[in-house]
């Protein structure tokens, strides 16, 4: 059976899909936590990374910001996650906070449970949950399927239900191809939606590895201001991530992305360091 630093990797990375810094609703600005799986490592995991963005808006909705600090700790079946992270954006700040723990059932089933909180920014969520089970396919276990639920819920009121399909195939080092789609309905008016998306991964644990990232569909609900919100429209995403060890324990992130809706177009970069202890 392959190894499972690969998987070691999606399942902790920060950037475009960490688990835990996907702070919008169920559609908000194409993003959802991550489909990538995680299964339990050889060894203890102890993990610190931190992050900081900019990002570029136009039509005159403002500049953003933000600092994520993501920690890991994983040891036999569980793998925790806590995030904190501060934003500016459209000229509001506010301060997130989430936590998710991921369990190993056996050799071929595993599940994650995620909830978060935003401090009461009309753009980040008042609270949100989600819940993805994972199973292991073919013989040598390169092909894992997952089904998640989640939701979300607004300061402005509104509310998300989802459900997502994801397919994860690990080719022989160094590929990762990754798809999946999510299903949303929001509220009021239920508004029904679908998101799609597709990634791949190239390099190897320890060494580099770059991800690159395409989704595209529909969202229900994103705030644009504190009364103001964009209902039922398309957009779509792409993110480029590489994630480059400067030793066997730290190492460097750097990310770049670009978002359109019919409103504005939203591009930026991201940069991070980690460390393993």
């Amino acid at each position: 059976m392959f190894k499972n630093t690969m998987l070691i990797f999606l399942a902790i990375a920060a950037g475009a899909g960490s688990v835990l810094a996907q702070t919008g609703s169920q559609n908000q600005e194409g993003m959802a936590p991550a489909q990538a799986p995680a299964v339990s490592a050889e060894g203890e995991i102890r993990r610190l990374e931190l992050s900081a963005g900019a990002q570029r808006l136009t039509n005159g909705f403002g500049n953003w910001r933000n600092v994520t600090l993501l920690g890991t700790y994983g040891a036999g079946a569980h793998l925790l996650q806590g995030e904190i992270s501060a934003h500016r954006r459209f000229d509001k700040d506010g301060t997130y906070v989430g936590v998710s723990d991921t369990y190993t059932f056996n050799e071929d089933w595993y599940g994650s449970l995620g909830v978060g909180a935003g401090d009461g920014a009309f753009y980040l969520p008042r609270y949100r949950l989600d819940a993805t089970l994972y199973r292991k396919f073919l013989a040598d276990r390169r092909l894992v399927g997952s089904v998640g639920v989640g939701h979300y819920k607004a300061p402005d009121g509104h509310t998300d239900q989802s459900v997502a399909l994801g397919l994860v195939y690990y080719f022989e080092a160094p590929w990762v191809l990754e798809g999946g789609v999510r299903l949303n309905r929001s509220n009021p008016g239920a508004v029904d939606t679908q998101q799609q998306f597709v990634a791949l991964t190239y390099g190897r644990d320890k060494q580099n590895l770059v991800t690159a990232r395409y989704g595209w569909g529909g969202e229900g609900y994103l705030a644009i201001a504190a009364n103001r919100q964009m209902v039922n429209f398309e957009s779509k995403e792409a993110n480029l991530t590489w994630r480059h060890w400067l030793n066997p324990r730290t190492g460097v992130t750097v990310g770049v992305n670009r978002y359109t809706n019919p409103s504005y177009r939203r591009s930026g970069v991201q940069v991070g360091l980690f460390h393993d202890f």
